[in-house]
């Protein structure tokens, strides 16, 4: 269809995996919301459960955890949770990434978007 325009039809062709390339970035975007990662920290007793994107969505506390005189503990252990649930929010949305790219054609350690 585009013989005859030299760069041109490359163009075209580029447009188009655009086109696509951003189509699937919104699929992406909208799945990572349905994809819930967990955080633990002491052994399982707080867990934080976050979407891909890293929105905290739950956080579970064993009650034996809950004495007065460890308060600071418990706090460390709450944040250590939800930390440990970002980065595999984090590590997850990577991999997400990679498997865009991987099928668009596009180098495996490109970062995008632009």
């Amino acid at each position: 269809m585009f013989k005859g325009l030299g760069n041109f039809g490359d163009m075209a062709g580029m447009m188009k995996k655009a086109k696509e390339m951003q189509s699937k970035m919104a699929e992406m975007q909208e799945s990572l919301d349905a994809i819930a990662v967990t955080g633990e920290s002491g052994a399982g007793l707080v867990k934080a459960t976050a979407t891909a994107k890293g929105d905290l969505t739950g956080l579970d506390i064993d009650p034996s955890i809950f004495k007065p005189d460890e308060k600071e503990v418990v706090e460390d252990l709450i944040l250590a949770a939800i930390k440990d649930a970002q980065a595999k929010a984090s590590e997850r949305s990577q991999e997400e990434m990679r498997k865009i790219t991987e099928e668009m054609g596009l180098p495996a350690d490109m970062k995008l978007p632009f």
